[in-house]
């Protein structure tokens, strides 16, 4: 599982620094989520194949989050896209891209699917047979959803020795991947413990965007293998964040606390503060292992 950074400073763009916008590389997909302003021009700074991207998440619908789709959108379409294009995101976000496709006379050629998210529970809005994407409701000025993405219990690996030793036919390795027991020619159960070794725990991966401080996602994200959640302020401006529904470095951090996740990663840091160690300062006198976000930062798990 990886992370790639692509903004993740709060409201105004600067030279330096972009808006919200990661992308999530797990089980061979390569999810987008949010697309602030430029995101398209940090796709192409991070190198990241723009074909691979086919879900978008949107978390809410104030610009510092999706103003840059309309033209990832856009661009798709110049360079030939065919693939469908699958975008999740707050009831209103399909008409407010369809009607600058249509003032634009831009419509794409590729095939467009809106899933527009209403539900103020959690909610299941994608899965395979390898992945699965929940939405985290989040306590916001306008509707605002986080996202849960969680690897699911792969196959159990061969124990190439075992099975040597054993002299089992390749016919049965499926089924021991699977986890079945195998019968011998003499009619001896051989335990699949024997014949394989155990699957990697699966991976999770919470992104809480814009929120003010809310225990309540605490039991959904419970022992995520990392969580990032906005740190908008510092204490010294904590009075803030009541009255614009964000939260502060130790707020998120509390969070992480209750939720045992692995590690914290913080972003959408306002752009007043002269450094953005500070957060991770405030952030460890709750919860020790936090790691800051920056634009172009690549978390491996």
């Amino acid at each position: 599982m990886k992370l790639h950074i692509l903004g993740c400073y709060a409201a105004t763009p600067r030279t330096m620094t972009s808006p919200t916008s990661q992308v999530l590389e797990i089980k061979g997909h390569m999810f987008l989520i949010d697309c602030g302003e430029g995101t398209q021009v940090q796709l192409r700074k991070n190198k990241i194949k723009f074909s691979r991207i086919n879900h978008i998440f949107i978390s809410h619908l104030h610009g510092d989050h999706f103003f840059g789709l309309p033209g990832l959108v856009s661009t798709f379409r110049l360079l030939g896209r065919d693939r469908e294009m699958h975008i999740y995101g707050p009831k209103g976000i399909k008409e407010v891209i369809t009607l600058l496709l249509k003032l634009g006379s831009s419509w794409t050629n590729y095939k467009l699917t809106f899933h527009e998210l209403t539900s103020k529970e959690p909610q299941l809005i994608f899965e395979d047979d390898k992945v699965t994407v929940e939405t985290v409701p989040l306590d916001h000025r306008v509707y605002t959803n986080g996202f849960l993405f969680k690897e699911k219990l792969g196959e159990r690996k061969l124990n190439i020795e075992a099975v040597a030793r054993y002299k089992i036919d390749t016919a049965y390795f499926q089924n021991i991947k699977n986890g079945k027991d195998i019968s011998s020619d003499d009619g001896r159960v051989i335990p699949n413990s024997e014949l394989t070794f155990d699957t990697p725990r699966p991976k999770s991966y919470a992104f809480c965007s814009d929120t003010a401080y809310s225990p309540e996602i605490v039991p959904q994200i419970m022992g995520t293998t990392a969580l990032y959640h906005e740190s908008t302020f510092l204490e010294s401006e904590a009075h803030l964040s009541g009255k614009t529904r964000h939260s502060t470095a130790k707020e998120a951090a509390a969070i992480a606390k209750a939720a045992k996740v692995g590690k914290l990663i913080l972003g959408h840091y306002s752009t007043r503060y002269r450094s953005i160690t500070l957060f991770k300062e405030e952030a460890q006198e709750v919860f020790q292992n936090v790691e800051l976000a920056d634009d172009g930062k690549v978390f491996e798990f």
